[in-house]
């Protein structure tokens, strides 16, 4: 199947999203709450784009829009940007101090937000990334509190989540390094929380908190899951790769 985003030719599948058509093909859509493993968010709204199908026209969220047939796809028209530069002011009203932000704001040629006002030490932006990459992850540690401008995310009552096993899924996601992680004198820092970190068996870097490999160990058993880092672990299946070959 074959679309045309911004006059260019583009293979895609049926039911794939435009956004992962668009940026495939080399053509770049801003979007703060998508990640490749989290698709389906929808709530920054940043990637809207006009589809013109059958004649019509309509602007949607490209990486919630999927592709059905033939279609035109208008990622920077005036309309789409007008309406991004909008949408842009209220993040920054939202966090008018987070360098991200910051820089989008330059990039769409933005000036500093006056006539919204917001906190200025905020850095979320609620896109719902982190909340949902713990809920995937099983563990469920924070969710979205409160209503209106009181909205946020959080432990329970904010204080050390007994759930939490401090694997860092939700700062890893967060588009705009509003969760702070420290890894300190072997000790994480995380949503109130410290965490003992464990040690690689083979380079002895700190990697992971004893409470993820623990949790790792229930859920996928104990000769599945072993001490070492991800570096460790890639490097220890190219030998073996590599051992294979030369046999």
């Amino acid at each position: 199947m074959e679309i045309i985003i911004d006059g260019k030719k583009c293979e895609a599948q049926y039911g794939e999203y435009v956004l992962n058509v668009a940026r495939r093909n080399g053509i770049q859509i801003p979007a703060l709450c998508h990640y490749d493993a989290l698709p389906g968010q929808a709530t920054c709204r940043l990637c809207i784009v006009e589809v013109e199908e059958g004649g019509r026209k309509k602007v949607v969220t490209s990486c919630v829009f999927p592709v059905t047939g033939e279609m035109q796809v208008f990622t920077n028209s005036e309309k789409i940007q007008r309406m991004r530069k909008n949408i842009i002011r209220l993040l920054s009203a939202r966090a008018p101090n987070n360098e991200f932000i910051k820089k989008l704001r330059q990039e769409y040629g933005l000036l500093p937000e006056t006539r919204f006002s917001g906190d200025d030490k905020e850095n979320c932006i609620l896109c719902g990334l982190c909340v949902r990459a713990c809920d995937e992850t099983g563990i469920s540690a924070i969710s979205t509190v409160n209503r209106g401008i009181e909205k946020k995310v959080s432990t329970p009552f904010d204080e050390a989540s007994e759930a939490c096993i401090g694997c860092g899924a939700c700062a890893f996601v967060c588009p705009t390094g509003a969760i702070k992680m420290l890894d300190e004198n072997g000790i994480r820092h995380l949503w109130n929380k410290d965490f003992e970190l464990v040690r690689c068996e083979k380079c002895g870097e700190y990697f992971a908190t004893r409470e993820h490999i623990e949790y790792m160990k229930k859920k996928y058993g104990e000769d599945k899951c072993c001490s070492f880092c991800e570096k460790c672990r890639k490097r220890i299946a190219g030998e073996k790769m590599a051992a294979s070959y030369r046999k």
